[in-house]
């Protein structure tokens, strides 16, 4: 009882195709197959992107932020 034969499964397959029909279930497995490929270049994607040397960052200066605080300040005033 705990698993089934081929018999079980292709009788599961006939009633899928005679309920869905032949078309459907091909356009299903090319969506399938068109999302597969899709987050697969995604992924690829995301690779390139991390294996890029980050740009250089900004320098923060003591005088930048205090420039910040004030601009901050006199808009809530």
């Amino acid at each position: 009882m705990g698993s089934f034969s081929i018999w079980h499964w292709l009788v599961v397959l006939a009633i899928v195709v005679l309920v869905f029909g032949t078309k459907k279930l091909r356009n299903l497995g090319s969506d399938l197959g068109g999302a597969v490929r899709g987050f697969k270049e995604g992924l690829k994607g995301a690779e390139e992107e991390n294996s890029q040397p980050p740009s250089s960052p900004q320098q923060v200066t003591r005088h930048t932020i205090k420039n910040e605080v004030e601009e901050k300040d006199q808009t809530k005033v």
